[in-house]
């Protein structure tokens, strides 16, 4: 009668197995980071020559209203190229939420150092979302706090960050950003508030558009607060410290040497 397999005999038998299991699963796991990969970057790289016609909020929004019974819901969202926007709306959304947005990669570590400070002495939280990260949210996500939103905004802020250049970026932002109830762009905006073309935007137009960013469904651009408006002043005083328009030429500039 065979002599059963020792312990030793029995571990050197499995040992190949468990390689080839292990191999197996590495390669798994790389092909399923390939398709990741390529599933996020495609859409991104289009999305550097083609024109969305909506956004992951604009559709959030409309399915809100939807649940909620709203069946005339219709969305204010009219594309404009940046060279049809007045340079004082870029200035302004530039002062008002990311003044690092020619230098940085993405990301504002200063501010978010300073965010988690203040919060750690009590104070109130503030953002620290630069204008890239607010792109791959509103593109691309859905509103909330948590860890995986949060992993997917990073990841998609990168690739944005890698595959567009800076007036990509911006250009999409000053389409997407919502300012008001279904308004989403700045010449929605325009043409709603005003009855003008973006183009036809001066300082303070530009200047209270942006004041309402933090919150368009609390801040209001046709009844401006007290709040609004003192923000709206901040922000004016921000641009000229800026240099006005002549600081949009620091984004052309990075441009030129990152190439």
């Amino acid at each position: 009668m065979a002599r059963p397999a020792t312990k030793t005999q029995r571990s050197a038998h499995d040992s190949p197995r468990r390689r080839g299991l292990l191999g197996r699963l590495l390669k798994g796991l790389v092909l399923l980071a390939l398709a990741c990969l390529v599933i996020t970057a495609l859409p991104v790289l289009m999305l550097r020559w083609l024109h969305p016609t909506t956004s992951a909020f604009m559709l959030e929004a409309r399915a809100a209203a939807w649940s909620a019974g709203v069946r005339d819901y219709r969305t204010e969202f009219k594309w404009a190229s940046l060279e049809q926007i007045s340079p004082h709306v870029a200035i302004a959304v530039i002062a008002a939420e990311d003044q690092q947005f020619p230098f940085h990669a993405g990301f504002d570590f200063n501010s978010i150092r300073e965010a988690v400070r203040a919060s750690e002495h009590g104070r109130r939280l503030r953002g620290a979302s630069t204008i890239s990260q607010q792109v791959a949210k509103n593109l691309f996500l859905w509103n909330g706090h948590s860890f995986v939103r949060k992993g997917l905004e990073a990841w998609f802020t990168v690739l944005i960050e890698v595959l567009w250049p800076k007036e990509r970026i911006l250009e999409m932002y000053l389409n997407i950003a919502q300012f008001g109830d279904r308004i989403y762009g700045v010449q929605a905006a325009a043409q709603h508030f005003w009855h003008k073309s973006a183009r036809s935007l001066n300082s303070r137009d530009a200047a209270l558009l942006a004041a309402v960013l933090p919150n368009p469904h609390l801040l209001r651009v046709d009844r401006p607060s007290r709040y609004v408006n003192e923000r709206r002043e901040w922000i004016l005083g921000q641009m000229r410290e800026l240099g006005g328009a002549q600081y949009l030429h620091a984004i052309e500039h990075e441009r030129r040497n990152s190439h």
